[in-house]
């Protein structure tokens, strides 16, 4: 940051705390103008890139002096190794992964994020030919499957695979992706062990001692590969659940919104050099898209079929409009014909789900710990320090204090930022009915009987 932005930082700062207007605000004496006016961003092709697309399409960005291109990137590694060179100004990006690059964990880089881009939006979908082995032990009400289904219904069918000599094989996004940790999550909770990984000892295939074989598969092949037979499963962001639906080819059998409530998703994340060199362009970027989350969830989602137009489009997801609306826009098909309310199954705005809470940082960093991708134990200040150098929700507010002082946001559509400490309170919604609290991480992962806790190792 240069002495003349970190003078106006401060001068802007005092003046939204003093509550002055926005004609003040909008004075050069305040506002800070974006350092860099013309942004490339990544994206892969999933519904919840949406607060990016809308932040483009409806002049969200341009409002801010931002000229922003968005580029779909093949797979998660490429989108991250990009943003690392600076191809990318930043990107959509899976929770886990500014905090795996930045503990190291597969590539090292120090990665941040301000804005927190959705909550919910996964599903975990099988195979017909294990969804029918899988019914026969769910059950039933008026003919139709008792919802949540866990993965003790599964169970049986994994070993009737290993009575047969088979391995059964399930596909996720990326190794520190919230799908992986959810799909090992729900695994887990129905007493199948989803495997270790072992970095120490060069086994980053986390199939160690796994009665699942869990392998990355990119979402938008997800049905094609169970199609052929290759995986039997596969959790995965929409429209591709869906899609195995409408195909014919396949069953979801359980949201992340069943496995953990309003859990979130995918984050906007940036280099820290980036974030350091260009503050008032960051703070830009978060304030568009904060106004682009709030516009997908505004009057009970009434915006929805519009933003589902938009995604449908090729430069942006590039799936049909029926697949895309059947989650978008507050229902979710199970079992063909089976489409049941969901109203949150995809929350952009509500339930501050913009705002970086440093619990879900905690959360995800638990879950690399149990698994093994972290080996070794860590005394939970360890969690809070990352927490911290990874989330941002300093940068966050002021962007939203910017937005309040303008009069395009309300000051009650956000976390009370005078007490806000960065925690949600104890969350019990989960599958398994385990507590989560983020302040004790070592306590939390003790409370598991399948997974790494205290000093064991791999």
């Amino acid at each position: 940051m240069t002495l003349s932005h970190a003078i106006k930082r401060v001068v802007k700062s005092v003046a939204l705390g003093a509550g002055l207007t926005a004609t003040l605000l909008s004075t050069s004496a305040f506002a800070g103008d974006p350092e860099k006016e013309e942004l490339k961003f990544g994206f892969i092709k999933l519904t919840d890139m949406a607060p990016l697309a809308i932040a483009a399409e409806k002049g969200f960005f341009e409002d801010e002096g931002l000229f922003v291109e968005l580029e779909a990137q093949a797979n998660w590694k490429v989108l991250l190794d990009r943003v690392i060179t600076g191809e990318l100004d930043g990107a959509h990006m899976l929770a886990g992964q500014p905090l795996g690059a930045t503990i190291g964990f597969g590539t090292q880089a120090h990665i941040v994020t301000a804005f927190s881009m959705d909550l919910n939006g996964n599903g975990i979908t099988v195979s017909n030919s294990v969804w029918d082995e899988m019914k026969k032990h769910i059950p039933h009400e008026n003919g139709k499957p008792v919802h949540p289904i866990k993965a003790d219904y599964l169970k049986p069918v994994i070993e009737k695979y290993k009575d047969e000599g088979k391995p059964f094989k399930m596909g996720m996004v990326f190794p520190v992706s919230t799908h992986n940790y959810e799909l090992r999550y729900w695994l887990a909770a129905g007493g199948i062990s989803p495997g270790f990984y072992a970095p120490e000892k060069g086994d980053t295939s986390g199939t160690l001692k796994a009665d699942a074989l869990l392998s990355v598969t990119p979402p938008p092949q997800m049905p094609s590969t169970m199609e052929a037979g290759t995986i039997d499963g596969y959790c995965v962001g929409e429209p591709w659940n869906q899609q195995a639906v409408f195909k014919g080819i396949g069953v979801p059998v359980i949201t992340d919104y069943e496995i953990w409530k309003n859990n979130p998703e995918k984050v906007f994340g940036v280099s820290k050099a980036w974030a350091d060199k260009y503050p008032e362009t960051h703070i830009a970027v978060v304030k568009g898209m904060i106004r682009a989350a709030k516009w997908l969830d505004d009057k009970n989602n009434a915006n929805r079929p519009e933003a589902v137009k938009i995604l449908s489009q090729s430069n942006y997801v590039g799936a049909d409009y029926d697949v895309i609306a059947n989650s978008m826009t507050g229902t979710f098909e199970y079992e063909k014909g089976d489409k049941r309310e969901i109203p949150d199954f995809n929350v952009f705005f509500r339930h501050n789900a913009t705002y970086p809470y440093y619990s879900d940082a905690i959360w995800y960093l638990t879950q690399m710990r149990r698994w093994g991708q972290i080996a070794d134990q860590k005394p939970d200040s360890w969690y809070m320090d990352i927490a911290k150098k990874v989330y941002r929700p300093d940068i966050y507010t002021l962007a939203a204090k910017e937005l309040i002082a303008e009069g395009k946001m309300k000051a009650s559509e956000f976390p009370d930022f005078d007490k806000e400490d960065g925690f949600k309170p104890v969350q019990k919604e989960f599958i398994d009915n385990v507590p989560y609290n983020g302040k004790k991480p070592n306590d939390y992962l003790k409370k598991f009987n399948i997974g790494l806790k205290g000093n064991e190792k791999v």
